[in-house]
């Protein structure tokens, strides 16, 4: 019987698919303090309320100078303008007075004498190096003029992006709701690191890899107990969870083995949004709704979870805060070929390199199974190798995701 869903479907249209979802489930605003603000997604532009500067200042210590070029006895020094006071100096050509950085810039000022440039005898300056009109002076509004539209929403906050906000004078930015997030693993033969395995066991090495994942976004996802193998306590399990957060996300149990029941209990208690992508690694990707919440599956190798965590999952993320900036991106020439001899879009992993003349470069890894964490953990990106099979010479430009936390 064919299914009442989409299955086996390309990346691209999974990725349309995810987009939709994510945007008809946009999370709500909130508005936070500046110093929460890091790697938040603005719900709102960002409009100057005011002009940077907002007054015309000193670039650097010095004196503030009314007549150039120099005049012949130098400029009559008349007084001092430190920062934080304006105290309404007005320089009458031929005069000078000292200046700190930042200072207001007195009235007829047309440019300054930096103070390693000054030579001060009673009260005549002079100068070896008379500066051009405008030197080392900031004008009113050269940044941002009022009513520019500075930041957008969907733009992610930085460091820099708060530091704007703040030199405008707004305490709190307008920000999406980050997501809540529970996290499952699967299977009767996952035990906790730290406890002894007993003959076919084998310690649960995806709730930390998805949680450290998760972390790297900045969300604070929680960790439920390990589903076992048993449908009617795997759907009590997430139907209690799907009732309390945002997303949850599963690792193993999606494919279409005996003990792979997440397929089933979504048809039968929720959506079904997609089943089966066709990438390499994770194919068995499965994205629904069960109760409030949406139901990311994730196959149960770990390199799977990493390669469809990074490019769909990270993607839902993105797209339930209403992030529109996308994500880094290199490209970088392979330094040896790869033989891709299927038709799913591969995400390979490798290790970039920079060569003598700034090149970028990327070792593919030949290590590709997808239980091979060892081997991912050495590398720190996912080749991306397009539909179809063929042929990929050393030399040849791929796309490359960054998988490192914080490069992405």
């Amino acid at each position: 019987m064919t299914p009442d869903f989409p299955t086996r479907i390309s990346f691209d249209e999974a990725a349309e698919i995810i987009d939709r979802v994510a945007a008809s489930r946009r999370l709500s605003p909130e508005r936070i303090p500046l110093q929460r603000g890091l790697g938040r997604v603005l719900a709102e532009d960002v409009v100057a309320p005011i002009a940077l500067p907002n007054f015309d200042n000193a670039a650097m210590d010095g004196f503030a100078v009314h007549g150039l070029p120099m005049p012949e006895r130098g400029w009559q020094l008349v007084g001092e303008q430190f920062a934080g006071v304006d105290r309404g100096l007005v320089l009458a050509p031929g005069q000078a007075s000292r200046i700190t950085t930042g200072a207001p810039l007195p009235a007829g000022a047309e440019a300054i004498v930096i103070k390693e440039n000054a030579r001060v005898e009673g009260d005549r300056l002079y100068t070896d190096q008379v500066p051009s009109a405008n030197d080392h002076i900031r004008r009113a509004g050269e940044d941002v003029q009022p009513g520019t539209r500075l930041l957008s929403a969907g733009d992610v906050l930085t460091p820099a992006r708060l530091g704007l906000a703040a030199a405008l004078g707004l305490p709190e930015l307008s920000v999406a709701r980050r997501p809540t997030v529970a996290v499952f693993t699967t299977g009767d033969e996952l035990r906790p690191p730290g406890q002894a395995l007993a003959p076919g066991e084998i310690h649960d090495s995806n709730r930390a890899l998805l949680q450290t994942l998760l972390l790297a976004e900045g969300l604070e996802p929680v960790a439920w107990p390990i589903l076992p193998d048993d449908p009617a306590r795997i759907a009590a399990m997430l139907e209690d969870a799907a009732f309390s957060f945002d997303l949850v996300i599963t690792c193993g149990g999606v494919s279409a083995g005996e003990k792979d029941h997440l397929p089933a209990l979504l048809q039968a208690r929720g959506e079904t949004h997609f089943w089966k992508v066709r990438m390499k690694p994770g194919m068995p990707l499965l994205l629904g709704r069960l109760g409030e919440s949406l139901l990311l599956g994730l196959p149960g190798n770990p390199v799977s979870v990493l390669a469809t965590f990074l490019t769909l999952g990270r993607r839902l993320v993105d797209g339930l805060q209403g992030r529109a900036e996308p994500r880094t991106r290199w490209r970088a020439k392979l330094t040896e070929g790869v033989h891709k001899r299927h038709d799913r879009r591969e995400f390979m992993r490798g290790r970039l390199q920079v060569d003598e003349h700034g090149q970028l470069l990327v070792v593919p890894d030949a290590a590709t199974g997808s239980h091979r964490l060892a081997a991912a953990a050495g590398n720190d990106v996912l080749l991306v190798l397009p539909e179809g099979a063929g042929e990929f010479p050393a030399g040849a430009v791929v796309d490359c995701l960054p998988c490192a936390a914080g490069r992405g």
